[in-house]
C-alpha cells in the first residue's frame, strides 16, 4: 500500500479488524520509510459492476460517490458517520446482490432517496433537490409539502 504521506511503495499492517457493521475490514498501517501511520480499509467486491447514467454512459460502481452525496445532504444534521455507513452499506449490498452487472443511475438515486427519508427529512430534501433536478424554489416548496403531508399520517 502506498503511503499517503511520502509516497513509498511498502508499508506494514499494524493492526486489522473487522468494522462494527462487519462490512469491511479497518487495517493500521505504518510506513517502512517515513514511519507515518495511516488507516486503510478494504471492502468485498463481488464483480464488476456499471453504473448506466442518464446519458446512455456507463461507469464502475463507485461506492465513494454514494457516500460522498449522502455525506453532503447529511452535512450538518448531525447524523453519526456510523448510520451513513450502514446506509451506504446497504445501498451497495443491494446493488451487488441483485444479480445485475449493470445498474441504471435512477434506482441508485431511489435506494438513497428511501434510506434518507428514513433518517432525516431535510437531508432527504436536500438530496431530492439535485437528484431530481429543482430549478426553482416552487419545486422546493412542492417537494417539502410532500414529506410533510407524508410525516402527518
Amino acid at each position: 500500500m502506498r503511503c499517503p504521506f511520502c509516497a513509498h511503495d511498502d508499508s506494514q499492517v499494524k493492526d486489522s479488524r473487522p468494522t462494527e457493521d462487519n462490512t469491511s475490514i479497518r487495517r493500521r498501517r505504518q510506513c517502512e520509510s517515513c514511519g507515518a501511520r495511516f488507516t486503510t480499509f478494504e471492502r468485498v467486491q463481488l464483480r464488476d459492476i456499471f453504473v448506466i447514467k442518464t446519458d446512455g454512459k456507463r461507469q464502475s460502481f463507485d461506492r465513494a460517490k454514494i457516500e460522498q452525496s449522502v455525506s453532503l445532504a447529511c452535512r450538518k444534521r448531525g447524523i453519526d458517520q456510523e448510520r451513513i455507513d450502514q446506509l451506504v452499506s446497504g445501498i451497495q449490498r443491494q446493488v451487488e446482490t441483485a444479480g445485475e452487472s449493470e445498474v441504471p443511475s435512477a434506482r441508485i438515486g431511489e435506494m438513497v432517496m428511501d434510506g434518507l427519508r428514513q433518517i432525516d427529512s431535510v437531508a432527504y430534501i436536500r438530496f431530492a433537490s439535485v437528484y431530481r433536478d429543482f430549478s426553482e424554489a416552487k419545486d422546493f416548496e412542492d417537494f417539502a409539502s410532500q414529506v410533510r403531508d407524508v410525516g402527518a399520517e
